[in-house]
């Protein structure tokens, strides 16, 4: 085999919110060498496996109603009104790492909610049923906000009242207007107003819609790509696809021990790149990984 050229790409990895949320964990556990931490402070099983060995304990909602005067690290994905509450109740402090990005749109939410409901209308929020952030801001609107994932769930959408739409910040641009434009089809069959019905609101991370286009150019100067995230990242799914749409030899590894060496054979070059929620350090990993077996 030919000397692989191996680039890592400069532009992927943690995003800032997660970036903010892991260095508030490791400082803590400087000095603390415990912390508990509500779900994964991050998608991607390696670095969570590394900060629990510094001594961060990830707990689930239930154990947090079971817990009494301690500090416990909200990650960045942000959480509901019903998360601070029971802080209060049982004297925990939180240590709120949410990201600025998604506190906005909590807001924005709330706010869109008392305005909506003021005319009988429904809050929509295009996202992952079950997802962290998601879930966050159903609860800004007393879990009355509609989730909708796919064009089938557009049936859950009533067309006879008003229709406020938010997007989870990671997802796709491109995703997000597909379902915009089947509501507004909707309306416009059946004769509604939609300026009057219909109010789209871009909450989508610049800096994660951003990485899109950039990621192509990436997949498209190199033979293979190598796209390193953690299965539960749903920003990772969405960018490999991307990687993938460019170029056909693009994997999906979430460790070394997933890597094939058959995928270099006949290649010259190969890139890594990798989720807003995959660290550095991993990427660097595989690069060394695919170095020693090329």
């Amino acid at each position: 085999m030919s000397q692989l050229k191996i680039t890592v790409d400069p532009k992927s990895g943690f995003c800032f919110g997660v970036v903010y949320a892991i260095e508030m964990a490791e400082n803590i556990l400087k000095e603390e060498n415990k912390l508990y931490c509500l779900g994964d402070i991050v998608h991607n099983n390696r670095e969570v496996d590394r900060l629990n060995n510094l001594g961060l304990e990830i707990i689930d909602h239930k154990r947090l109603s079971e817990l009494n005067d301690c500090k416990v690290l909200i990650r960045a994905h942000g959480e509901p009104p019903s998360t601070y509450e029971t802080a209060l109740k049982n004297n925990i402090e939180l240590l709120d790492a949410s990201c600025p990005v998604v506190l906005k749109l909590q807001h924005q939410i709330k706010e869109g909610y008392e305005t909506i409901k003021k005319i009988d209308g429904q809050v929509i929020i295009y996202g992952k049923e079950g997802h962290a952030e998601v879930t966050g801001l159903v609860g800004q609107t007393n879990g009355e906000a509609i989730i909708v994932t796919t064009k089938e769930d557009i049936s859950k959408i009533d067309f006879e009242k008003p229709i406020y739409i938010y997007s989870q910040t990671t997802k796709s641009p491109k995703a997000f207007q597909i379902i915009v434009d089947e509501i507004r089809k909707e309306l416009i069959d059946l004769g509604k107003d939609v300026d009057l019905k219909f109010v789209v609101h871009d909450t989508l991370c610049r800096q994660v819609s951003g990485r899109e286009p950039q990621l192509k150019a990436f997949a498209s100067e190199n033979d293979v790509i190598v796209f390193v995230s953690g299965t539960k990242s749903s920003n990772g799914k969405m960018l490999f696809l991307s990687c993938k749409e460019q170029n056909k030899q693009s994997y999906f590894v979430s460790d070394t021990k997933e890597i094939d060496e058959n995928w270099f054979k006949n290649s010259n070059s190969v890139g890594i790149c990798g989720a807003t929620s995959t660290p550095r350090w991993l990427m660097d990993e595989v690069a060394d990984h695919i170095k020693q077996i090329s």
